[in-house]
């Protein structure tokens, strides 16, 4: 009887230890998907959820188990520039989100440009249903790595269905990490 035992014993040891090795070789290795080669795939963070970009797109769940979907998508408006400082050339551009609404929602992204490839940002809401124009580096020769997004919006007063008509800009700057910070056009003090 005893051997019995002993043989289950062993039987289940050798059970455990063969799932544990097939378990472990049937697992890909973890992939840092923080930076990424094409600022095209790398991953955002819009209103503080990472929205990872394939070729410029995302579908991502309003809710669990929900059956709205929030679709973000690669806008453009490029522009070439070093936003920390580092001598590489990062990118911005907008992104558009859409929530299951008639609301098309803009933001300002960087991709920052490292040895290893490219670590997206935090995203800059400009507004709902505007009208982007141009991306530039600020000309003000106190702003370093400074930004400025123009676009079109609406009055207060008015309805989201007129056509914006007022032109806004929003002069920016990337901070140490990753998340954009406003830039006041004629402060007398040094942006560094």
């Amino acid at each position: 009887m005893k051997k019995y035992v002993y043989l289950g014993i062993v039987a289940v040891v050798l059970l455990g230890i063969f799932m544990l090795f097939s378990k472990q070789s049937s697992q890909s290795p973890q992939v840092d998907n923080s930076i990424v080669s094409d600022y095209k795939n790398a991953t955002y963070f819009i209103d503080g959820q990472a929205i990872t970009l394939k070729n410029g797109y995302a579908e991502t769940e309003i809710a669990p188990q929900s059956a709205s979907k929030t679709i973000t998508r690669y806008f453009g408006n490029d522009l070439l520039t070093d936003l920390n400082a580092d001598g590489r050339d990062d990118i911005v551009f907008l992104l558009t989100q859409e929530k299951g609404g008639s609301g098309i929602f803009y933001y300002v992204v960087g991709a920052l440009n490292t040895e290893k490839g490219y670590i997206g940002s935090d995203g800059y809401y400009l507004g709902d249903r505007i009208a982007p124009q141009t991306t530039n580096n600020s000309q003000n020769p106190k702003h370093k790595n400074v930004i400025v997004v123009n676009y079109a919006d609406r009055a207060k007063d008015e309805p989201m269905t007129t056509q914006p008509s007022i032109g806004k800009s929003v002069y920016l700057k990337m901070d140490e990490n990753n998340k954009w910070a406003i830039v006041i056009p004629d402060f007398e003090g040094e942006t560094r």
